[in-house]
């Protein structure tokens, strides 16, 4: 399995790059995961499922250890080359759409 990761940390800092986020930058840029994307904004990642959740592990210790006050961060599970790249989430959010609306009383309904 393939996921992908999205992460921000926080507090901001536009004039130099705290130490969480550079420490949050080592962790993923030497973790060994595919399609890195650092920015001042928000990172991405992706690779192999348990090199992307030992990243993860590691960046929530390390960057909160940092002085990290806020981590925020999405998993997706992604399909892989093989399957045309698309992300995973889509095709299933896909299925939930028009007919598919669950009405008040239907299995999974949290109302």
């Amino acid at each position: 399995m393939r996921l992908r990761v999205e992460f921000t940390t926080e507090p901001f800092d536009l004039d130099e790059a705290p130490a969480h986020a550079v420490v949050a930058r080592e962790i993923v840029t030497g973790a060994e995961l595919d399609a890195v994307d650092v920015g001042p904004f928000g990172n991405t990642a992706e690779g192999d499922a348990d090199r992307v959740l030992e990243a993860v592990g590691a960046l929530l210790r390390q960057s909160l250890e940092a002085g990290a006050t806020r981590v925020s961060l999405q998993v997706n599970v992604i399909a892989d080359d093989r399957q045309g790249g698309a992300d995973v989430t889509d095709a299933r959010s896909a299925s939930t759409r028009g007919g598919g609306r669950r009405r008040a009383g239907d299995e999974g309904d949290a109302t």
